[in-house]
């Protein structure tokens, strides 16, 4: 998010997910909002949410929707370890090598994994972490989903995650808050965050697609009964927050709140632009 001070940064980044945790809680957590829309999904006569049954819609917003950020972490992951590849080649000892890499395109690749090493392992480290938070809190509040509860014909009571929350153990066997699902949408955020380094215009609208991807995987899984919409709002904010605290340890604040550029200002050569965003 564009800033002009480091304070101003910090309110922003940090201030709005926290007063959204805030309203969350308030909204959610502590009426039975969450209960009520429930309901309107769920069907009393067979017991069951309709959607939960329907498998191709399962297929879909559950199964193959978890392409996108599991593509998105292996090629970073790739591009991490390719990144070591080109500065242990010595083109100069094996000019027969070199040649070969350079004829098969496979020079290009090394040398931009290479080049862009700090946003390969950014990417892995934030989704990493992103899902470390996520199964952390799963386990140390052992929330159950709706349908496996008492309200929607489950065998386990209701409760909230502040009432079973364990800092330092795991609080049972329920694994539903905040949304595991969601969480996968939202940690393309990390991409914002790399696009955000190099002050590209077009990173609000990277910003603002992870945050609706992760709003659909979340809210198709309320539709199927296996989590209530704040635990879609919970795994963004959560997410977010990790993805931020890696981001500002692997670039730091001020790379991350330059302004961004504009057309005309790409087009000039970047040895033009003093601006400190050189690759390490």
């Amino acid at each position: 998010m564009l800033t002009s001070s480091p304070y101003r940064f910090y309110w922003v980044n940090f201030g709005i997910p926290l007063f959204c945790a805030a309203v969350v809680f308030l909204m959610f957590d502590m009426t039975k909002i969450d209960i009520a829309f429930s309901n309107l999904l769920f069907d009393p006569v067979t017991q069951s949410f309709p959607l939960d049954k329907v498998h191709f819609f399962e297929q879909l917003t559950h199964k193959w929707a978890r392409i996108i950020p599991n593509w998105t972490a292996e090629i970073a992951l790739i591009g991490a370890i390719l990144s070591f590849v080109w500065p242990l080649i010595n083109t100069q000892k094996y000019p027969r090598l070199a040649g070969f890499l350079e004829r098969s395109k496979v020079a290009p690749v090394l040398r931009f994994a290479s080049g862009h090493r700090r946003d390969f392992l950014f990417v892995v480290f934030a989704f990493a972490i992103c899902t470390g938070v996520i199964h952390f809190l799963k386990a140390h509040t052992s929330v159950y989903c709706p349908i496996e509860t008492t309200l929607y014909g489950g065998k386990i009571a209701h409760m909230e995650w502040y009432n079973n929350f364990q800092l330092f153990k795991e609080a049972g066997d329920g694994r539903c808050w905040p949304g595991g699902h969601a969480s996968g949408g939202f940690t393309m955020l990390a991409l914002y965050f790399v696009a955000r380094r190099y002050r590209w215009r077009f990173s609000k609208a990277l910003m603002w697609g992870s945050l609706l991807l992760g709003f659909i995987y979340g809210t198709t899984r309320v539709l199927q009964g296996w989590h209530y919409m704040s635990h879609t709002f919970w795994a963004g904010i959560f997410v977010w927050l990790a993805c931020l605290l890696t981001a500002l340890a692997f670039y730091g604040r001020a790379r991350l709140e330059q302004p961004v550029l504009h057309k005309h200002q790409q087009r000039v050569p970047a040895s033009i632009l003093a601006t400190p965003l050189s690759n390490e």
